[in-house]
């Protein structure tokens, strides 16, 4: 069975990063399921299948296709041959112990089918199957049961399952036992799955007649051939029990003083069975007549039939008892026999007042809970007192010591409460240990002391607590992405989710971005994470705001500020800004007799970053030998001596600017230094090679291509202007009847004639006349377009 699976894009670049070297091109990621099977103990070498025949992968796409096990169960479990993907077995497999009882037992792992031109994925599940290569077994070659003779027919009695190894039908099928006349067996399925049977008693026993049978069970499984199991079951029958033990005397009286010590034993009892074996054997007991009292205060002994004091006795609280003792043996059904005692207390004057305290919430013994968000006069526990003395020996006063925040607050004529006094806080003190001490009014007093503990139960009653409120941390900047921080902690008080804090970042918005997209918080440990690279240039500081929420409810809130400074790194290099460098270089002319001291330039230099990152010296690089020098300081670069070079020499120096930075950063500008006769006017200095027209042409690519499409555009815009201009004079003359007939000459000749007037009065007035006016036309209107007529 095959199935098609499409894997993710994460796979092509894993896949992709593996096979680096042998991938040319990958047109398509693609996975394939494949599922094979083969038997357990199959040997070394055993064939399971063929990927490139069962995926239908055709070899001849390539001179070169391999397959690669990626991932496998086991190394030595299957093998795969690269050359077509054939699969065998690598060593022997044993089902049982790969996998237990868990079916289906598979074996996975994943084939890459690879060439110059694609691959492909296979994911390749190989089922091995159970072979019936276990036999059922039985725990024990033999086992003993044991069935009353007066048993009832259906009586039934579990046996021990048998165990089998293997899984589904190799697994146990059926029981079977021997023939007899008397059991029989019944096969039941556990909820685990286990089958196992039951003895079935089929007909009546008699141990006079048989004391013993002996049957075989044999457990079968479902296996081609199949195998079994088998176990021997003796059942032995049992006497039926008909006599009972026997009391030397039916009756005791017997005398205790009221300050006899437990253990004080105060009587031996002894009763005999005729009857054989567990029938015959005696064990003593109250019977179940016998009060609860009686219980708390005597023990007899199983075995021996001692009678003795389990607790003390009180003369005034009962003078005399009655006990029953009964004996039975341990046969089926037995009949006990019962002796009476009678118990005669002497008083005597030695009772302890006795002291219980029950408490109203306790989770151990000897401790009391309470809220600490109790109020005034709350019960905490309940003290009662008892003296089993008589008349004022027998009355108990208390006294509570150990803390102010509770007391003691009589309820009854012996009994009295613990109430809280104050106000409690289990930040402060969470436990208080109590004494508290019964004493009664006899000469002398007895008295008793207890320890008590009164522990108090936490309520929301605290915020968390930043360890600031204010967070000034800092990191470098070009940290990588996930770097760490710092980290915020709170603490709280408060216990169990009360105190279980948990932290968030706050929402925000940084330089138009949420805050979450500048850093992590991890909610449990309070961690901050980078989630970007900082720029100090650009960034040089946040604010985080963090909230720590506790666990209780409602829940209470705090919140810290965290003030993230970015430190600046010397990661930008001086740049030259003086003089106008292009390509690194730049021409300066200078007097070819230019004495010691004269100014050459001012080297101008800035750097992006601060501090001492940021301070710039200058110095020769290059050049210095050749009479130039350059302030360390101002950059300023003069003649270190008369200068004496031929007109037409030009110079190279190197000018070097380093920043101050650890390491320090440094960029270069080199000047080329042209001689001339005369001073030199100031003026910018302009690029290398100026003498040169093709030197001042060589523009970038990019300033050539916006230069022409802005002459382009320019063109394109004047011939509109021209275009519009025409049609606007045409639809004037039209309008006008500008034309060449009969009535265009008219009017053009009148227009004549009155310009020729207007002339004749200007030169009459000393004036000029419009044509005299440079930059002034006559006007067209009627004159042009009646030219040809009037020639």
């Amino acid at each position: 069975m095959m199935r098609v699976n499409f894997i993710g894009w994460h796979w092509w670049m894993l896949l992709g990063s593996i096979q680096q070297m042998l991938f040319v091109s990958v047109s398509r990621s693609e996975g394939n399921t494949v599922r094979y099977q083969t038997n357990e103990e199959d040997g070394p070498g055993t064939v399971i299948g063929n990927l490139a025949k069962d995926m239908s992968l055709g070899l001849s796409y390539s001179t070169r296709t391999n397959f690669r096990m990626m991932r496998q169960f086991n190394d030595s479990h299957i093998r795969v041959r690269e050359s077509d993907g054939e699969l065998s077995v690598g060593e022997r497999m044993d089902r049982e112990r790969m996998c237990g009882r868990t079916a289906p037992c598979l074996v996975e792992f994943d084939v890459v089918n690879f060439s110059k031109e694609r691959y492909a994925l296979i994911h390749v599940q190989v089922e091995v199957r159970d072979i019936n290569d276990n036999s059922p077994e039985f725990p024990h070659k033999e086992s003993v049961v044991e069935i009353s003779e007066s048993a009832a027919v259906g009586t039934r009695v579990p046996l021990d399952p048998a165990v089998d190894a293997d899984v589904g039908s190799n697994y146990i099928q059926s029981y079977q036992i021997s023939v007899n006349s008397h059991f029989s067996i019944d096969v039941l399925l556990r909820a685990d799955g286990v089958k196992y049977a039951e003895l079935v008693l089929m007909k009546e026993l008699d141990r006079e007649i048989q004391s013993s049978y002996m049957v075989e069970l044999v457990a079968s499984d479902g296996g081609n051939p199949y195998r079994s199991g088998s176990t021997k079951i003796i059942v032995k029958v049992t006497d039926f029990n008909d006599n009972s033990p026997v009391f030397d005397q039916s009756s005791f009286s017997v005398s205790l003083p009221e300050d006899s010590p437990v253990g004080t034993v105060m009587l031996d009892l002894n009763a005999v069975d005729a009857d054989e074996g567990s029938n015959g054997e005696v064990v003593y007991g109250f019977g179940k007549q016998v009060p609860f009292e009686i219980r708390e205060l005597f023990r007899v002994d199983e075995k021996s039939g001692r009678l003795t004091l389990q607790r003390p006795v009180d003369f005034e609280a009962k003078a005399t008892y009655e006990v029953d003792v009964q004996a039975s043996d341990l046969g089926a059904n037995p009949t006990p026999s019962v002796c009476k005692i009678i118990v005669h207390v002497k008083d005597v004057n030695d009772n302890v007042p006795e002291v219980s305290i029950t408490p109203m919430t306790s989770g151990a013994a000897g401790v009391a809970y309470i809220s600490e968000a109790a109020d005034r006069d709350s019960l905490v526990a309940l003290i009662s007192t008892l003296d089993r003395d008589s008349g004022i020996n027998g009355q108990v006063h208390c006294t509570l010591y150990g803390h102010d925040h509770f007391r003691l607050k009589q309820a009854h004529e012996d009994s009295y409460m613990i109430v809280t006094a104050a106000t409690l806080d289990r930040e402060r003190v969470g436990e208080y240990n109590l004494t508290v001490m019964a004493e009664d009014f006899g000469s002398p007093p007895l008295r008793k002391i207890l320890q008590y503990t009164v522990r108090l139960m936490d309520e929301n009653d605290n915020a968390p607590r930043f360890a600031k409120a204010v967070y000034e941390v800092s990191v470098l900047e070009n940290n990588a992405p996930g770097a760490f921080i710092a980290a915020v902690e709170a603490r709280d008080a408060d216990l169990g989710n009360n105190g279980k804090i948990t932290y968030r970042l706050l929402d925000g918005v940084l330089m138009g971005s949420p805050v979450n997209t500048f850093v992590s918080l991890n909610s449990v440990t309070g961690a901050i994470y980078a989630l970007r690279s900082f720029n100090y240039e650009v960034t040089k500081a946040l604010e985080l705001h963090v909230q720590a929420g506790d666990g209780g409810l409602p829940q209470l809130q705090s919140r810290a500020l965290i003030r993230l400074r970015i430190l600046d790194q010397n990661d930008n290099p001086p740049v030259v800004v003086q003089p106008v460098l292009y390509k690194g270089q730049a021409e300066l002319f200078l007097p070819r007799d230019a004495h010691a001291g004269y100014a050459v330039t001012q080297i101008g230099a800035t750097d992006a970053d601060e501090g001492a990152n940021a301070q710039l010296s200058f110095r020769m690089a290059e050049g210095g030998h050749l009479g130039f020098s350059v302030n360390r300081a101002t950059g300023k670069m003069h003649a270190s001596r008369q200068l004496a070079y031929d007109l037409g020499d030009t110079v190279r120096v190197t000018v070097a600017v380093s920043d101050g930075g650890a390491p320090s950063l440094t960029s270069t500008a080199t000047l080329l230094l042209s001689f001339v006769d005369g001073p030199v006017a100031s003026a910018a200095p302009s690029p290398p090679g100026g003498a040169h027209a093709e030197g001042l042409l060589e523009w970038d690519a990019s300033v050539a291509i916006i230069v022409v499409l802005a002459g382009s555009c320019s063109l394109l815009l004047l011939a509109i202007l021209l275009i519009t201009t025409t049609c606007t004079r045409r639809r004037r003359k039209e309008k006008g009847g500008g034309g060449c007939g009969r009535a265009g000459r008219r009017r053009g000749r009148g227009t004549a004639k009155r310009m020729r007037r207007r002339r004749k009065r200007r030169r009459r007035r000393g004036g000029r006349g419009r044509e005299a006016r440079p930059g002034r036309r006559t006007p067209r209107r009627g004159r042009r377009a009646c030219v040809a007529t009037r020639r």
